[in-house]
């Protein structure tokens, strides 16, 4: 079984978001928790905050703690706030709010091993006839 915990509608861009991502992925979760906390940016509170939910839903499950790995963290678009800022010749021009979507999933380091050790499916390319 997985821990999953699930933030939605966060007022912070995507791109910034998996800056901090990238930093903590394939890590152990004392190391990204400790990474998370001396992290400058804001996007590593909400990495932070919904790791630490996730972790509680392990614990509710019964997971140890220490045993812990991160085997999924990502980052949907969400949707986008518009508003409309004033342009030159009487035109208005589009402000784009972008808000995300931040999943992270926790598992034992059994399930880790069974993600690792299924082989990847074989794909053929059909060779295109000539006349």
């Amino acid at each position: 079984m997985v821990a999953k915990a699930l933030t939605k509608y966060l007022r912070i861009s995507p791109q910034k978001l998996r800056q901090v991502i990238d930093l903590v992925k394939r890590r152990t979760l004392p190391e990204a928790q400790a990474i998370l906390h001396s992290l400058n940016k804001k996007g590593a509170k909400f990495v932070n905050k919904t790791l630490s939910s996730a972790v509680a839903n392990a614990k509710q499950k019964g997971y140890d703690e220490a045993q812990l790995k991160l085997l999924t963290l990502r980052v949907n678009d969400g949707p986008m706030i518009t508003r409309y800022r004033a342009a030159s010749f009487g035109r208005a021009t589009m402000i784009r709010r972008r808000t995300s979507h931040l999943l992270v999933e926790l598992g034992s380091a059994e399930i880790l091993g069974q993600k690792t050790k299924q082989k990847p499916k074989k794909t053929t390319v059909k060779k295109k006839k000539t006349k």
